[in-house]
């Protein structure tokens, strides 16, 4: 079964398409399967993997517990990659997508460690499995993030492009789409014939590269495209709060990257601008560049990315943000000035459930702050067994799971006002405390970037002039780029922890990070000219 447009429906302002299953074999467009029809394959295998965080390793029952693996149909819209993808394919007339079995995500999401290495056997076994059983194809469509991390695998989507290769042949296309905080090399597109990575962060253009995606691989399957390719690795490594491309220099470089797309018809320029709790070989930003059957080209535009980058490299690999001491204080004269509201953001706060901002708020005294969210399941866990219901009183510890970096518990006294699922989650729950205070409770790191993620059960995001995000840009797309908020400030950790930007502290044990720039002497390459 395939999906099938058939309308177009206003929602909120905005267009979206509206899909059928159908239960007779067409095309994306409706049409009947033709001598000319390619079949593509399309499969999601995504995790942004924080090799540094607590937890243990998630195995296959992490990987399930947010839902089972979408299959046919359903993979078709699966992310905003797949769904930019699914939508150009639709508008062509010669192809046909094949949904192979692909999970939902991990619990935890960006805040699980190491993957284990039967979690990737099995779940690119399934695919490959049902990949044989439907057949030949003409192509190959993957939907990846690029800075997964398997134990005993140094390349995990590398070596997925590297499996399905061995299933399709030499001469079948396979394309994919990733994050750019992606840490990949050139071996991906020794097995693979093209990469179209987000050249915004936050991700604007995610769904835009699955259509770009589609547009490639149709040529190439058509032999309109020869693809050649040049890879380069600037050594620098850097946070991901330093990677907003809303500023100067990354908002250049990413200019840059279209500049040359525009001038040069066939070329296609990904940055990677790495991501740097993996603890893997690849580590750290890199250019992908393809072109068709012009290898001079490919090598040119490689080489003057990555002597930009090099160039400008001070001005995104360095920052300073005030600790919650600071912020709160920050915070106070904001709200005493009428700069209102405030968003806080624990940049470095990767498992969610760090109290030293929440502990100072309450120190100073500040009032009318919306916390979303802490992650604390043995609190939710305590809710649902003891019965607490909406109305009851709430007078428990929170936060400070998982060791020095999270800060000490905090108690929190005050009412239940709300609690049900959210946020992909089974239970959430929300707390009022305080001088008109609202904290919400979940299982497992929750990123909130916009108003509307916020505004749950009886809270109105409006009624608060604080809020607290466990961020790093995301923010940004909800709170800042709207003009929502006057007044941000990005949080610190007191301490030298996994999370901050000051990853020399960290025990990397498969990179040597003296390599890289702000934090060694990196090797010297042909291309650099400082």
């Amino acid at each position: 079964m395939i999906y099938r447009k058939i309308r177009m429906v206003p929602l909120s302002g905005l267009l979206i398409w509206a899909f059928m299953v159908t239960p007779i074999l067409l095309t994306t467009t409706g049409c009947e399967e033709t001598e000319d029809t390619k079949r593509v394959a399309v499969a999601r295998f995504s995790h942004e993997t924080c090799t540094f965080c607590p937890g243990g390793d998630p195995g296959i029952d992490d990987w399930l517990r947010r839902g089972e693996p979408r299959e046919g149909d359903d993979v078709l819209s699966l992310s905003s990659y797949v769904r930019g993808f699914t939508q150009k394919a639709s508008e062509y007339d010669d192809i046909e997508l094949i949904g192979l079995p692909s999970p939902v995500g991990v619990h935890g999401g960006t805040s699980r460690s190491w993957n284990q290495e039967e979690v990737f056997d099995h779940f690119v076994g399934n695919m490959l499995e049902e990949l044989e059983e439907a057949g030949p194809v003409d192509g190959v469509f993957l939907s990846l993030h690029g800075a997964m991390a398997v134990r005993n695998i140094e390349r995990p989507e590398a070596e997925m492009a590297r499996r399905f290769r061995e299933v399709v042949g030499p001469d079948v296309p396979i394309v994919a789409t990733f994050d750019l905080h992606g840490n990949e090399d050139e071996q991906f597109l020794e097995y693979a014939d093209g990469s179209f990575v987000t050249k915004r962060f936050p991700h604007y253009d995610s769904y835009e590269q699955g259509e770009r995606a589609a547009r490639y691989l149709r040529k190439v399957m058509r032999g309109e495209y020869d693809p050649t390719t040049a890879v380069r690795r600037p050594p620098i490594l850097t946070a991901t709060v330093l990677q907003w491309t809303g500023q100067s220099p990354l908002m250049d470089v990413m200019e840059r990257a279209r500049r040359w797309e525009n001038r040069e018809p066939g070329a296609y320029v990904n940055v990677f601008l790495g991501f740097p709790w993996s603890d893997v070989p690849t580590v750290g930003s890199s250019i992908h560049v393809m072109t068709d059957n012009d290898q001079e080209l490919a090598d040119e535009i490689a080489d003057d990315m990555a002597e930009f980058i090099w160039r400008v490299r001070e001005d995104w690999a360095h920052g300073e943000f005030p600790e919650p001491e600071e912020a709160v204080r920050l915070t106070r004269q904001a709200i005493d000035a009428g700069e209102t509201p405030v968003v806080l953001a624990d940049y470095w706060d990767r498992p969610g459930d760090a109290t030293w901002t929440l502990q100072e708020l309450i120190d100073q005294g500040v009032g009318n702050v919306l916390y979303s969210a802490l992650s604390a399941e043995p609190t939710l866990d305590r809710i649902w067994e003891e019965g607490i219901e909406v109305g009851d009183t709430f007078d428990m510890e929170v936060g400070g799971y998982t060791g020095e970096q999270a800060g000490d518990p905090v108690e929190i006294t005050g009412e239940l006002i709300w609690k049900g699922s959210q946020w992909g989650y089974d239970r959430v729950a929300a707390v009022e405390f305080g001088d008109n205070n609202v904290l919400f409770m979940t299982p497992a790191y929750q990123q909130n970037t916009t108003l509307n993620r916020v505004q749950v059960g009886p809270v109105d995001p409006d009624d608060f002039d604080v809020f607290v995000l466990k961020t790093r840009v995301h923010f940004r797309r909800g709170f800042d780029e709207t003009g929502y908020a006057p007044t941000i400030h990005i949080v610190d950790a007191p301490g030298d922890w996994f999370g901050t930007i000051r990853l020399e502290a960290l025990d990397y044990e498969n990179v040597d990070i003296d390599n890289f720039y702000p934090f060694g002497d990196p090797p010297e390459q042909d291309w650099m000219n400082d």
